[in-house]
């Protein structure tokens, strides 16, 4: 490397690199003046006209601590260069780093959170620059949900009603129950065709279904299980005949549909009017109901607290098999209760066949029903009940549930 000269002095037209007027460099005196003015390397005492000649060539502005800003020449431009703000950067003087040397240390202030209304700002991407943030109100805490989304109170408050609706129809009036067994399947027809005109274009006729629904139901209470496979055909000829007033297009897809809901929501519902007929019909009712509700609470209260492993994942991914087997037991148990208890001639161990059987097909109808809104892509099949959904919603695990009770019941004790 080559020597380095000791003072190499003012380099003309370099900006920033000649002192300030009146200002020497460390072991420079003033001009013509000091240790350096007698040096022959020096080049002797500074001309005077080279002084405006070097204040002309460099920017303005302090280039020191200890300049003071003056007014820019004329055909300069002055440059300003504001440091990027950053965690690292050093604090404002008396903030935690002295301005000079000796100067008494404060410690900064912890950060803080901006008033309520007032802006923030944060770092931003261009240097010297920070972007203004709208000050953001405190997160509210959110109500806690009920598992599965559901209100708690109006599911309570909506099931102790229908119970008590079906209570007063099965023991005051024993006929008033199956007007609430055709209402109940006059507006299951109308939701399950509704979601599926919505959904998926699917045009099953509607007055038919429903009529045909309501005889069918009427026919299997009065006149016996013959009777309401004769109003099922007489059903689905009639959506045949119905659709065809519509377009050929898509005739097929929804006279389909049309029998499947025939069969899925009156035809099923037609073995609980069936079990009605019975002389202790009322009786029949009530352990049908209870022992299907059992299913269900059982399932959700062990499920609940000991579910680990899904049953269905892909389908219900609620449902566990610490869930079913919970229960699956409690509804054996009511079972073998209320048959030994209300049931003429019935045996306890007939109740706890009934009730794993009817556990079983509550949980596979429950699924079904889950199946058919995954496909459609919607939670409820409607709202008719606050906490429930709709009355598909309720209906699902007891319309496959009928036939198997009524079929078990007809085994053990007769019709």
């Amino acid at each position: 490397m080559p020597p380095v000269p000791a003072d190499p002095g003012p380099l003309p037209g370099v900006p920033g690199l000649g002192g300030p007027p009146g200002h020497s460099p460390p072991g420079r005196g003033p001009a013509g003046h000091g240790p350096a003015a007698g040096r022959p390397d020096a080049g002797g005492p500074a001309d005077p006209a080279e002084g405006p000649a070097r204040e002309a060539g460099r920017l303005s502005g302090p280039l020191f601590r200890d300049e003071q800003p003056g007014t820019p020449p004329s055909g300069v431009t002055e440059t300003v260069v504001l440091r990027a703000i950053s965690d690292d950067a050093a604090p404002a003087p008396g903030r935690g780093t002295p301005p000079y040397p000796g100067a008494p240390v404060h410690p900064a202030p912890p950060p803080s959170h901006p008033a309520a209304g007032q802006p923030h700002f944060v770092p931003s991407s261009h240097p010297g620059q920070e972007t203004p943030v709208a000050a953001q109100p405190d997160p509210q805490p959110q109500p806690r949900k009920q598992r599965g989304g559901r209100n708690l109170q109006a599911a309570i408050g909506v099931g102790v009603g229908l119970g008590a609706v079906i209570v007063a129809s099965l023991f005051v009036v024993k006929a008033l129950f199956l007007v609430v067994v055709m209402a109940a399947v006059a507006v299951g027809v109308w939701e399950l065709t509704s979601r599926l005109a919505e959904r998926k274009e699917i045009k099953a006729p509607l007055i038919p279904l429903v009529v045909g629904g309501i005889a069918m139901v009427a026919t299997g209470y009065w006149s016996g299980i013959q009777w309401a496979a004769a109003s099922l055909a007489l059903t689905g000829l009639a959506v045949m005949v119905w659709r065809m007033a519509e377009p050929p297009e898509n005739y097929l897809r929804d006279i389909t549909a049309g029998v499947f809901t025939a069969f899925y929501v009156p035809f099923l519902a037609t073995f609980v009017a069936m079990m009605l007929a019975a002389d202790d019909g009322p009786q029949r009712i009530v352990l049908f109901l209870i022992v299907t509700i059992c299913s269900d609470t059982g399932a959700y209260a062990v499920g609940y607290k000991f579910g680990r492993t899904k049953l269905a994942p892909t389908i219900s991914p609620g449902k566990t098999r610490e869930g079913l087997a919970g229960g699956i037991g409690l509804s054996m148990l009511a079972g073998a209760l209320l048959m030994q208890l209300i049931i003429d001639g019935g045996s306890w161990w007939q109740g706890l066949i009934l009730g794993g059987c009817a556990a079983v097909t509550a949980t596979l109808g429950d699924l079904g029903e889950s199946m058919i809104k995954r496909d459609l892509g919607i939670k409820d099949m409607g709202t008719l009940l606050p906490g429930h959904g709709g009355i598909m919603d309720r209906l699902d695990s007891l319309l496959p549930t009928a036939p198997v009770v009524w079929l078990l019941l007809a085994a053990f004790v007769g019709t």
